[in-house]
């Protein structure tokens, strides 16, 4: 990056809108560097979504192949992290099971993060009898497990993949609701608010339009937080037999299938229980990062 680049950025006075916006997103990333721990998240996070989607060209191993010559080997340079009962290869299974396990990540938050985002808006905007019935509705979800009801609702639907997404997608967006809702309700009776109405704007177009951007910094903290519970649940729906089905490589389910190896063979669980773990730490540490940059209450 050039001075002249860098100081059109840090203008104090943005003599446009596109540099202002630009301006802001580059004082968040040099905030967001001052965190030893959150930009060692963010890379650990980068490379295992790049890892997963380099799958193919990383190994010359199928996930599926199965070499019974040499189940249970330990790792040698052949087979890195070795392979487990059915001779497969761990390493290739660790990197297609980041696809299924980080893409069900991905879609759940894809689904939940606009459904809260927009019932707690709507909710905190409007108040009276729409806001307690939203928010009634929210105290019924998070009255149970996020596990449990997630358990619930995959054996009302059928194991499996999009079935999980799903259940997990339908207990995780009340969280999301209620801190929108407690955000809007912080200025929905600003000057701005009361000069949008009067210009014209519909309820509707006052939510989408100037509330929800203001709730989205919030939020973005919330969801890369949330983000290591969503890896575990969506494991633990796969070591449980209702999410990703056998063969399918996802971390929770090669973790039940090589659980009876913990004492003799260790290297066959410990793979993807590692995976799970370092990949929810780095997300809790590239959250924490965001948290101290975004909330102005951190400043």
């Amino acid at each position: 990056m050039t001075n002249l680049t860098r100081a059109w950025l840090l203008d104090e006075t943005p003599s446009t809108r596109r540099q202002a916006v630009w301006g802001r997103r580059y004082r968040l990333w040099l905030g967001l560097k001052r965190h030893p721990l959150a930009m060692s998240g963010l890379v650990v996070v980068l490379v295992m979504l790049l890892l997963s989607l380099a799958a193919p060209l990383l190994t010359p191993y199928d996930p599926g192949f199965q070499d019974l010559a040499k189940r249970l080997a330990r790792p040698s340079a052949q087979h890195w992290l070795g392979t487990d009962e059915l001779g497969r290869d761990i390493w290739t299974r660790i990197l297609f099971g980041g696809r299924t396990t980080l893409g069900m990540v991905i879609a759940v938050v894809l689904i939940t993060a606009p459904i809260g985002l927009l019932t707690g808006c709507i909710a905190g905007y409007a108040g009276g009898l729409l806001d307690k019935a939203l928010m009634r509705l929210t105290d019924i979800f998070l009255a149970f497990p996020r596990l449990i009801l997630a358990l619930a609702f995959v054996a009302a639907l059928k194991p499996g993949v999009e079935s999980a997404i799903l259940a997990i997608a339908l207990t995780a967006w009340p969280p999301y609701a209620r801190l929108a809702r407690a955000e809007t309700l912080q200025f929905r009776h600003s000057d701005f608010i009361a000069a949008s109405r009067l210009s014209g704007a519909s309820p509707l177009r006052v939510i989408l339009r100037h509330v929800m951007p203001l709730c989205v910094p919030s939020l973005i903290v919330r969801v890369t937080l949330d983000m290591s519970s969503i890896i575990i649940t969506a494991a633990s729906l796969g070591f449980l037999g209702m999410g990703a089905q056998p063969p399918s490589p996802e971390w929770g389910t090669m973790i039940a299938t090589a659980r009876r190896f913990l004492f003799s063979e260790w290297w066959v669980p410990l793979m993807p229980c590692l995976a799970i773990f370092l990949t929810s730490l780095a997300f809790n540490f590239l959250g924490d990062g965001l948290r101290d940059v975004l909330d102005p209450k951190e400043k």
